[in-house]
């Protein structure tokens, strides 16, 4: 893929590569759009994950704006999940472990595209970061 530049997002718990992937898209506390050319990341503060609702939708539509290729996470609501089909990005769910694992996984075709939701929509609700 020399000349075009390729942008992943991993949903996180903190701000670093050494950070775990959080199980949740909507409302994790940051995504990390990591570019598998250059090997930079920024970590990007997840404002929706306190919307009373929506936040898979806000989550998602952030994300597409970003111009990323893939989105790696634990789960996938039905709102995130459409939103983020609707933009053309691949999904891929079910990932655990640190973000530098996901990447890993990532970049030797060790992760499954995610072809349906995997949660329910409110999944993240209540739930502590």
């Amino acid at each position: 893929m020399k000349g075009k530049t390729v942008k992943i997002c991993i949903t996180s718990t903190g701000t670093s590569l050494d950070s775990n992937v959080d199980p949740r898209f909507g409302r994790c506390p940051y995504f990390i759009i990591y570019d598998t050319d250059t090997d930079t990341f920024e970590a990007i503060n997840n404002a929706s994950r306190q919307a009373m609702g929506g936040a898979g939708i806000q989550a998602g539509q952030l994300i597409a704006s970003k111009n990323v290729s893939a989105v790696i996470t634990g789960n996938f609501g039905p709102n995130a999940f459409r939103v983020l089909q609707t933009a053309g990005i691949k999904t891929y769910s079910r990932v655990s472990g640190t973000v530098k694992d996901a990447i890993e996984k990532y970049r030797n075709s060790q992760l499954t595209e995610t072809s349906a939701p995997d949660v329910t929509s409110h999944y993240g609700v209540g739930r502590s970061n």
